[in-house]
């Protein structure tokens, strides 16, 4: 069954920008969170993994690209460091312009 976002995160009010992803538990570092972008044919589609985090300098998460077995290259969001209850997930972005 499709589940927007992983049991362990839920989107709030951001003091970056607008809403964000937030962390309902404490979540470990190098955790895959999911899938946040895939791209079909040239187009790169947001997840709302991909569509709340937030941009970061110093972000606690990246996007590590993957390809599927039919080859199609999607982005899956991993935590960079220890997340703790109640902390906002950021991500530099690289794909938009901020």
């Amino acid at each position: 069954m499709y589940k927007p976002l992983p049991d362990s995160l839920t989107i709030q009010q951001s003091k970056v920008n607008g809403l964000g992803l937030f962390a309902k538990e404490g979540i470990a570092q190098g955790t895959n969170l999911g899938t946040s972008h895939l791209k079909v044919g040239e187009k790169i589609i947001r997840t709302p993994l991909g569509g709340f985090i937030n941009h970061a300098n110093e972000a606690n998460c990246v996007k590590v690209e993957l390809r599927d077995e039919a080859g199609i290259k999607k982005w899956a969001l991993i935590t960079l460091k220890n997340i703790k209850k109640g902390e906002e997930l950021t991500l530099r972005y690289t794909f938009y312009n901020i």
